[in-house]
C-alpha cells in the first residue's frame, strides 16, 4: 500500500510514520500544498497513493482546502469512486460541523487526535486496506 501522511506537526508525524510504516510505503508532507503536488506527481508516474491521512490544521492550504483539490483532480481524470484514494481526516477537532465538512468535501473516514491505533487499524480493515 502506497501512503501519504500530510501532516505540519513533528510529533504527529513521527508517530504516524512508525504507526503506518508496517502497513506500506509512506511519504510524507507538512502542509496541503506540498501534498496536492505529491498527490499528483503519484498520479503522473501512475503510482496513486491507496491512503491518504490528512491533518487539517495546517500552513499553506488547510485540510479542507487539501481535500477539496485531490477530489477535484480526481473528477477532472474521471478517477472512478472505488480506485480514488481512501482519505482519513486525522485532527483534533472533532466537532460536528468539522467533521460534516470533510465528509461533504469527500473525505472517506474521520480520525480524531490523539489517533487510537486499534481503532485506526479497524478502519483501515473495514475500508479494505489491509
Amino acid at each position: 500500500m502506497k501512503i501519504l501522511i500530510v501532516e505540519d506537526d513533528f510529533t504527529s508525524r513521527k508517530f504516524m510514520l512508525k504507526f503506518l510504516s508496517k502497513f506500506g510505503e509512506c511519504d510524507i508532507t507538512v502542509d496541503g500544498k506540498e501534498a496536492v503536488d505529491a498527490f499528483s506527481m503519484a498520479l503522473e508516474e501512475d503510482e496513486c497513493y491507496d491512503l491518504i491521512c490528512l491533518d487539517i490544521m495546517m500552513p499553506v492550504l488547510d485540510g479542507y482546502q487539501t481535500l477539496k483539490q485531490i477530489r477535484e483532480k480526481e473528477d477532472e481524470l474521471g478517477i472512478l469512486e472505488g480506485n480514488r484514494a481512501k482519505i482519513i481526516m486525522t485532527t483534533a477537532l472533532n466537532e460536528r460541523r468539522n467533521v460534516s465538512k470533510a465528509f461533504e468535501l469527500g473525505c472517506t473516514a474521520y480520525a480524531g487526535k490523539p489517533i487510537n491505533q486499534m481503532k485506526f487499524e479497524n478502519v483501515l480493515k473495514k475500508l479494505e486496506l489491509i
